[in-house]
C-alpha cells in the first residue's frame, strides 16, 4: 500500500506558524518570509486539502473548524520536532569527542587535559588515540589532532607544534661509554623511523651512513619507541617535545644537540562546517595558547 503525499513542508511550516501565533504577520516575522509569501503559502495547503484553514477577517485570521481539527496534531508534531532537535543539540553540545595521534595525544595532551576541563566543567570529554585517520565528516569526534602539512579538504587546521626528531636513549646507555658520537650510533640499535634516522645521521656529519648493517626496529608508535629505549633496548629517534617529563627526570637523555623539524607538523583539525560550535571554539582556543607556550624556544635547530 501506497503511503499517502505529504502536502509542500513549505506549506505545513506556515500553517503551523500561523496556527500557532493566530497571525499571517507574526508568522511570517518568525519565519523569515513576507506576509504575502506565508498567505501564498497557506493558500496553497487549502488547495491542496480542498479545505479552508482560516477564515481572513479584516486585522486577524481565525481557525475555521477544519483548521482547529489539523492544528493540533501539526502543532504536537512540530514542538516533538523541536524538541528532538533541542535534545540532540544539548547532547552534542555537552561532549567534546577528540581523536588524536597516540604519542601526542597521551604524553603531551592528557598531561594538560584536566586544565581544558576545569575552565569548562559543563563539559565532557572523551579522548580516542589510534593511528588510522578519522574521517572528522561522519561525527563521531568533533576535533582531531593530526600529522602532515594541514591541508585536508573541508577541514579546517590550526598548527600546533613543528614535528621535530632526534635521537633518546637511557641514561644507562650513555653512561656506558658505547655512545660518544654520532658515528657510534651505526653499531647500536636504532629505534623509529629509518627516514628520520637518515637525515639525522647526515645532518650530524655521518654521512652515506650503512644502515644495512644493523637494521633498525619502527614499533609504529613513538611512545613505544621511547619505552623501548628507556628500557635499554637502544636508541629510540622521537620528538623530544613529547617526552619533557622523562628528559626533566633522567629517564631520558639526549646525547647529542641536533634536532631536527620533519616536513610533517602537528595540527588541530575540525570540519569547516562546525567552526561556529561553541566548544569547539572554546578548545581551540585553549589549545593553541597551550601549544604556543610549550613550542616556544624550540625551531627545529637545537635544544630550547
Amino acid at each position: 500500500m501506497d503511503m499517502p503525499t505529504l502536502p509542500p513542508l513549505s506549506a505545513i511550516r506556515a500553517f503551523e506558524a500561523a496556527a500557532r501565533l493566530q497571525s499571517f504577520t507574526r508568522a511570517a516575522e518568525e519565519l523569515d518570509m513576507t506576509q504575502a509569501a506565508v498567505s501564498y503559502q497557506i493558500k496553497r495547503l487549502e488547495q491542496r486539502l480542498g479545505l479552508v484553514l482560516f477564515q481572513r477577517l479584516p486585522r486577524k485570521v481565525v481557525l475555521t473548524r477544519a483548521g482547529e481539527r489539523l492544528a493540533p496534531t501539526v502543532l504536537d508534531s512540530f514542538q516533538a520536532l523541536r524538541s528532538a532537535f533541542a535534545q540532540s543539540q544539548a547532547r552534542s553540545e555537552a561532549e567534546l569527542a577528540i581523536t588524536s595521534l597516540p604519542t601526542i595525544g597521551a604524553n603531551w595532551l592528557v598531561p594538560r587535559l584536566g586544565g581544558f576541563q576545569l575552565a569548562h566543567p559543563q563539559l565532557a570529554v572523551r579522548l580516542d588515540t589510534g593511528v588510522p585517520l578519522v574521517d572528522l565528516a561522519q561525527g563521531e569526534f568533533d576535533v582531531g589532532i593530526r600529522n602532515g602539512r594541514g591541508e585536508w579538504p573541508g577541514l579546517c587546521a590550526h598548527f600546533l607544534l613543528p614535528g621535530l626528531y632526534t635521537p633518546l636513549c637511557s641514561p644507562g646507555l650513555l653512561e656506558s661509554g658505547a655512545l660518544r658520537t654520532p658515528a657510534d650510533l651505526l653499531a647500536l640499535p636504532r629505534i623509529g623511523r629509518e627516514r628520520w634516522w637518515r637525515s639525522w645521521l647526515e645532518a650530524a656529519g655521518v654521512g652515506d651512513a650503512d644502515l644495512s648493517a644493523r637494521p633498525g626496529v619502527e614499533l609504529g608508535v613513538e611512545q613505544y619507541e621511547v619505552t623501548a629505549a628507556i628500557a635499554g633496548h637502544g636508541v629510540a629517534i622521537t620528538s623530544p617535545l613529547f617526552f619533557r617529563s622523562e628528559l626533566a627526570s633522567g629517564r631520558l637523555v639526549q646525547p647529542f644537540e641536533p634536532v631536527l623539524r620533519d616536513e610533517r607538523d602537528y595540527w588541530l583539525a575540525y570540519p569547516e562546517v562546525r567552526r561556529g560550535s561553541a566548544k569547539i571554539r572554546a578548545f581551540r582556543d585553549w589549545l593553541l595558547a597551550q601549544a604556543q607556550a610549550d613550542a616556544q624556544g624550540w625551531d627545529g635547530g637545537g635544544r630550547p
